[in-house]
């Protein structure tokens, strides 16, 4: 019945840019834009889960011109995309941007492994793009949850019942940031500078905020080892410091801002009988994710100096007809990253004047709507050379 409505609500409004600070004038940083965007795979696209959207609004050769229109129009220099189909990535995503100056990596979820070759197609998981001419890619990863979980679970039921039947994946790219990305006055330099660009995409499910907690804990565990390798160098007389490697940290955590994930990234910590773990018996296993191991206060720690660089500018990221909330973020390592601006929301009176239920919309093409911060990069003091990484092309 809804797909003989005739949809024409006004046109949609431009979401407003928010500048939050100038560019560093004095010293010499590297400006650089990132999006985080869940592009509703089509399996997911469904008549029984969006049944207020027209069915040719939500099939996938219609939405995908919108969603490409989103990314091209957003023109970020790095974009981390949840949701992306197999086949879509290798024959559209990958193929698209190619064109305009962008390379990728991308990871199907676990399950991809265990079914046949036409249904490994249409199996989603995490792409990360980049711009070929500000970035080099150094190295490229992909962390199992399932897999961490495994290897981790200390004779723990829960953590084998839980956690590892799920197959959330994340990605991992280290990149080098090109010289001439960064202002004017750069004294020439041998030392690189890497950053390090994660994206995941956690379990859906509300009830299962233990899961949610402790993947993001594995992820950011195997992206603490991930920087720890990448800042040794070829030098023995120098110190590495991972923190010479800053990370931006792109999800769909599929949790809001008062959850356990993101007090755990935005405070450095949980503690291990927090509410999200529902009292279940993961003690055993959670000080492996700890950056302090068992620490003594009986908290599970990660020494990323996180920040998100949206706080509590969007008032939802996610707009469904029965759920409507922030499950999306960019985190970001201070001190050498910082935000200059960001992407402000859609206008929710615009959505109430023309009673959009939910999305997708025949103007909105996902359920999700993307985040885009401008950042800028400054860099570390010159105590850690990173010379002896070797760059695989």
């Amino acid at each position: 019945m809804l797909d003989n409505l005739a949809v024409h609500p006004e046109q949609l409004p431009q979401r407003p840019w928010i500048s939050l600070r100038e560019r560093d004038q004095i010293n010499s940083t590297a400006v650089f834009s990132v999006m985080c965007y869940n592009v509703l795979c089509d399996k997911y696209a469904t008549r029984q889960l969006y049944g207020y959207c027209p069915s040719w609004a939500l099939s996938w050769e219609y939405r995908k011109k919108g969603i490409m229109e989103e990314i091209t129009h957003c023109d970020a220099d790095i974009i981390s995309l949840q949701e992306v189909e197999t086949e879509q990535y290798y024959t559209f995503f990958l193929e698209t941007l190619k064109e305009r100056g962008y390379d990728g990596y991308f990871c199907p979820k676990s399950r991809a492994k265990l079914v046949s070759e036409q249904e490994r197609k249409h199996v989603d998981g995490c792409a990360v793009f980049f711009k070929t001419n500000k970035f080099t890619m150094v190295q490229k990863h992909t962390v199992e949850f399932n897999q961490v979980a495994m290897a981790n679970s200390e004779g723990s039921e829960v953590m084998l019942n839980r956690v590892m039947t799920k197959d959330n994946i994340g990605v991992a790219v280290l990149l080098e940031v090109k010289m001439d990305v960064f202002s004017s006055g750069l004294k020439p330099s041998t030392e690189r500078q890497l950053i390090l660009v994660a994206n995941a995409h956690m379990h859906w499910d509300p009830e299962f905020s233990d899961v949610k907690l402790i993947q993001t804990m594995m992820f950011l565990s195997e992206l603490k080892s991930i920087r720890e390798r990448a800042s040794v160098t070829s030098d023995p007389a120098a110190t590495p410091d991972p923190s010479a490697i800053p990370i931006v940290l792109c999800a769909d955590l599929n949790s809001l801002p008062d959850s356990g994930v993101v007090e755990y990234l935005s405070n450095g910590g949980v503690t291990e009988n927090h509410k999200d773990f529902k009292e279940l018996r993961y003690n055993e296993c959670l000080s492996n994710f700890s950056c302090n191991g068992t620490s003594g206060d009986g908290s599970i720690t990660h020494g990323f100096q996180l920040k998100s660089a949206y706080e509590s500018l969007m008032p939802f990221t996610n707009y469904t007809y029965d759920f409507k909330g922030v499950i999306d973020y960019i985190f970001i390592s201070r001190p050498l990253l910082s935000v200059l601006g960001l992407l402000g929301p859609l206008d929710s009176q615009w959505l109430l004047d023309n009673s959009i239920l939910g999305c997708p919309h025949p103007h909105i093409p996902s359920d999700h709507f993307c985040l885009l911060a401008q950042l800028e990069l400054r860099r570390p003091l010159p105590s850690s050379s990173l010379n002896g990484i070797h760059t695989h092309r």
